[in-house]
């Protein structure tokens, strides 16, 4: 907090105007019904001179109840929307009913409410085509308007503090596009900024806030609130998204509702009581009564919601359901509604994918209302929780390769086989240019698809290549299941048949890729990790490339093929060190299932002088971790 911040909380203890925060998440019934036995704040319609515009103009001020001039007020000025003028706000919102009630309760800071018309310009009115060129740049005009001739006028007539730290701003639809952008344009005048069902006259988040340490360091609050079927949605989402991901604290909320009146009473209500006071930012992500749907959702899918803090609502509607749990690897009850609606909030998830079912009178089956992803040695829903770092696999304005889905008949197996294939931007229309390749292998209870879906191999690889961090390359995601299992040698030894003498000759035959060990590289996670290990290192001639991604060789259920593997190491250090140029082996922190496993096996390495690049990365075992692995992994490929 900077000295002005201290000065300001002091000054609340010393007037005793410090109130405790109670969350309150929406306001209550009849908050905007006049009451009889209370004091009221009154409305004055005034008249300014306009040097901007080059007339007079007129503006709504509210006074508080028991306002005096011998006292000074922090000033908010409250903005309009686009059909609106300075009366919008009192004929459709009522404001001084809400205020009004609000000081009743205790809940507000005494303040001077500023009403003033938003459309600069000599004719102002509402009339006409409202969309004109002229009108619509009588908005962005008005802020020269508000910083020149408006709030001068305002401390000059009326006892205002004129600090900063005492000026707030907010509006609605084009208002809420104006604060957003007046009030974060210039951070040496407002230190309160809200946007309700902000506009499309919302400048893009990196105009809004160029520079995040600046906002942080200025802004005592920043309010972005829009109704969830609000079709302008978007346009706070954004600016929701940016600011997460440069850490600028901030309230966004979201509610039930259209773009309406009933959204910005309720925003106002919420946005008031929170000004002029200290606010505690640790509670931010806490006040939304909506999250936002999650990007698995199907289609206009509601839920699951994500809220900001990364808490989750699942619903599942199941009237005739005696007992319904949510299986997130913890289960959670689900309560059921009225109307035969189950309902659950989770605590805040971790970063990232997630499977989860709904246990339905004991039978666990996916979410309608998700995609479903083979996990778990089944189908099973997925929820994909946003994070801050999570860009490197952002869909983006860059050129994108493709993913294809191949069958091909293994000799080995004797029996058809799938697999999908990422083919790098620029792949069909450079016909004379051959890549190298990357085989990728799934975990246990997984298949090919993992890869291609859990794993979004494809944008990371865009994202990468477009950057310049790694090379054009084919990936090859195939089905790492065997007829026997993995964690037997006969396992093994199908798994490495079936890539030595199908699949990569398949690939070789149909795909324009380079041949030679130091063009190929083979990775996997978890049991496709043992699989990597064991036909990798037995292989080098083939792969000049290894990732291991949350793996390792598990002595108590493969002690006599990790002892084999051991002595054939040892016995080819230096074969193995000259012909890998990477060796590189991943795990997801300590609460990685498989963390003591590698690390045990690593001990190994050392001792055998085996060389090879350790990373880590927090997590667990999980796909945030696995899309990390393969993030850094393939930009030290060839």
């Amino acid at each position: 907090m900077n000295c002005s911040k201290n000065l300001l909380f002091l000054l609340f203890l010393i007037t005793g105007h410090l109130y405790a925060q109670q969350l309150e998440k929406e306001a209550p019934v009849g908050f905007d019904q006049p009451r009889d036995g209370i004091t009221h704040g009154k409305i004055d319609t005034i008249t300014y001179t306009s040097v901007t515009v080059g007339n007079e103009r007129q503006t709504l001020i509210y006074t508080p109840p028991g306002y005096s001039e011998k006292e000074k007020y922090p000033v908010l000025y409250l903005l309009h929307g686009i059909g609106g003028d300075e009366r919008e706000w009192l004929n459709g919102g009522h404001p001084e009913v809400i205020l009004d009630n609000l000081y009743a309760d205790g809940k507000l800071e005494p303040m001077i409410v500023v009403m003033p018309n938003g459309r600069a310009m000599k004719d102002d009115r509402a009339g006409g085509n409202i969309m004109e060129p002229e009108k619509v740049q009588a908005f962005a005009t008005f802020e020269q308007d508000l910083l020149n001739d408006l709030i001068p006028f305002i401390e000059k007539e009326y006892p205002v503090l004129t600090d900063r730290e005492f000026r707030a701003i907010a509006g609605l639809s084009m208002g809420g596009g104006q604060s957003l952008n007046f009030g974060l344009g210039n951070l040496d005048k407002f230190a309160w900024v809200g946007g309700f069902s902000s506009a499309p006259n919302t400048r893009v988040p990196e105009e809004l806030v160029p520079d995040p340490e600046k906002a942080k360091e200025l802004l005592n609050l920043l309010w972005i609130s829009c109704g969830d079927a609000d079709g302008l949605l978007g346009f706070s989402s954004r600016t929701h998204e940016y600011l997460v991901k440069n850490d600028v604290p901030h309230i966004y909320y979201l509610e039930a509702g259209g773009h309406d009146f009933k959204v910005w009473k309720n925003g106002l209500y919420m946005y008031s009581q929170l000004l002029f006071k200290p606010v505690d930012q640790s509670k931010f992500n806490q006040y939304s009564p909506l999250g936002t749907p999650a990007a698995t959702n199907v289609r206009s899918a509601k839920y699951p919601q994500i809220f900001p803090d990364r808490r989750t609502a699942f619903r599942l509607k199941a009237p005739e359901a005696e007992k319904v749990q949510l299986d997130l690897g913890k289960k959670y009850d689900m309560v059921k509604s009225e109307e035969g609606v189950w309902e659950v909030t989770t605590d805040p998830l971790g970063e990232g994918f997630h499977y989860y079912s709904f246990i339905i009178d004991g039978v666990a089956v996916a979410d309608p209302s998700s995609d479903t992803f083979y996990g778990m040695g089944r189908m099973a829903s997925g929820i994909e929780v946003p994070f801050k770092g999570d860009g490197y696999y952002e869909l983006k304005d860059v050129p994108h390769g493709d993913v294809r889905r191949i069958r091909y008949f293994s000799k080995v197996l004797r029996a058809w086989r799938q697999a999908f294939i990422y083919t790098p931007p620029g792949y069909d229309s450079n016909t004379s240019e051959e890549y190298p390749a990357l085989y990728i292998y799934h975990g246990g209870g997984e298949d090919e698809t993992g890869w291609a879906r859990q794993g979004k191999t494809d944008l990371i690889l865009d994202n990468l290549i477009a950057e310049g961090k790694a090379k054009p390359m084919l990936v090859v995601m195939p089905d790492g299941n065997m007829p026997a299992s993995a964690f037997t040698e006969n396992g093994l030894k199908q798994f490495e048949a079936e890539l030595k003498l199908s699949l990569i000759p398949y690939i070789e035959e149909n795909y324009r890729v380079k041949s030679g060990a130091e063009n190929r590289a083979l990775a996997g996670l978890s049991m496709g990790g043992i699989q990597t290990l064991y036909a990798g290192v037995n292989n080098t001639d083939l792969f000049a490339y290894l990732g291991v991604f949350s793996s390792g060789w598990i002595a108590s259920r493969l002690p006599e093929i990790a002892d084999a593997q051991y002595v054939f190491m040892k016995e080819n250090a230096d074969k193995i060190n000259s012909e890998l140029a990477m060796f590189w082996i991943a795990m997801g922190g300590k609460e990685d299932i498989a963390y003591e496993n590698c690390q045990t096996m690593m001990r190994k390495f050392d001792e055998m002088n085996i060389d090879y690049t350790y990373s880590e990365y927090p997590g667990g075992h999980t796909w945030p971790v696995w899309r990390n692995n393969l993030y850094n992994f393939s930009q030290l490929l060839f």
